[in-house]
């Protein structure tokens, strides 16, 4: 008998860290003050994040985590996306879930009334666009099978999934199941590395993941080349043309590069103002370019979208766009 999950109702489910972003602009001076290094992510315990937090409640308060973003996106698009990741059940549990719902992603997971509070990743902007980070993950790692919403990765084309969550052994395994529900459904799985820290730390467990389960992989120049070892980017892709059918490896503003049946597209930037902060570039052309893929574009097309959304986010502050995301690449593309 034919199931209906042939026919999806969902473009794309993720599964992520469900992190409060709080940016606030700042300058050198301040950084320097609280001993921060420009640039950098820090990870930080709980006090610290109280602290930090009374002291930027200026700020821009919005629903972030890699995959979050990603799937904002993707809504915006016009597209139907569904969020898999945990909160508490306290004030900042209530913002990630009330901001992410403005942007059309579904998002039914049940808050946690025990256990670490709500994550946030306090961002400071810099003048430059620099965006350091202070990043506690509180309630979001938790992330456990149970909390996995198995109908919504049946009836999603593509699953995604953010590498940030490998740290975790219970969020490791919700992932392992929900990659294998989506591949039985005839689903596409899609993996963002997230991290080159995050890579060194499980580079086995990745390339063995990219290998078994992952149909579409996102990765940056550093990551990709951590997982292979290597400090060419050549070798690095030549070496992932071999693993994964589709990838899309994002090389700051020289664009990006399309891995795409062994064969190696590059992908102009597109500049769209000047740049003033970088947080969430990499999500939004991750969010883009899934959202082409859902649609039925190739490749290369997808991956052109993607840049498009990454080129004007950063042209603005914070990971959801102030424009029409829609017209814009409309335009571009036209172009």
């Amino acid at each position: 008998m034919t199931q209906k999950t042939n026919d999806p109702s969902l473009d794309i489910v993720g599964i992520g860290n469900a992190i409060v972003d709080v940016l606030t602009t700042s300058d050198d001076s301040f950084l320097e003050r609280l001993s921060f290094n420009k640039g950098s992510m820090t990870l930080i315990d709980e006090n610290k994040a109280k602290e930090l937090y009374e002291m930027t409640t200026s700020g821009i308060q919005r629903s972030g985590g890699s995959v979050a973003n990603s799937l904002a996106c993707i809504a915006q698009l016009g597209g139907k996306a569904a969020f898999i990741g945990r909160v508490r059940d306290d004030k900042l549990g209530k913002i990630f879930a009330e901001e992410i719902s403005t942007t059309g992603t579904i998002f039914k997971t049940p808050p946690s009334s025990v256990g670490p509070s709500t994550a946030r990743c306090l961002i400071f902007v810099t003048p430059d666009a620099q965006r350091t980070m202070c990043t506690y993950l509180g309630a979001s790692v938790l992330l456990e099978p149970k909390d996995i919403d198995l109908t919504a990765v049946r009836e999603a084309k593509i699953l995604y999934l953010e590498g940030y969550l490998w740290d975790n052994s219970a969020a490791k395994n919700a992932f392992i199941k929900a990659a294998e529900i989506a591949k039985k459904a005839g689903r596409k799985v899609a993996l963002s590395l997230s991290d080159s820290f995050c890579v060194n730390r499980h580079r086995e467990s990745f390339i063995n993941l990219v290998e078994d389960h992952i149909d579409i992989l996102f990765a940056n120049e550093d990551e990709i080349t951590t997982l292979y070892k290597t400090t060419s980017l050549n070798t690095a892709l030549g070496k992932l043309k071999k693993k994964c059918d589709l990838a899309a490896i994002t090389i700051g503003e020289k664009g990006s590069i399309l891995i795409s049946n062994g064969k190696e597209i590059n992908i102009d930037p597109f500049i769209l103002g000047k740049a003033i902060d970088t947080t969430g570039a990499g999500d939004l052309y991750a969010g883009g370019f899934l959202k082409g893929l859902a649609d039925g574009l190739k490749p290369e097309l997808s991956a052109k979208i993607g840049s498009i959304c990454a080129g004007h986010i950063v042209t603005q502050l914070g990971s959801r766009s102030n424009t029409n995301l829609l017209n814009l690449i409309n335009s571009n593309l036209k172009s």
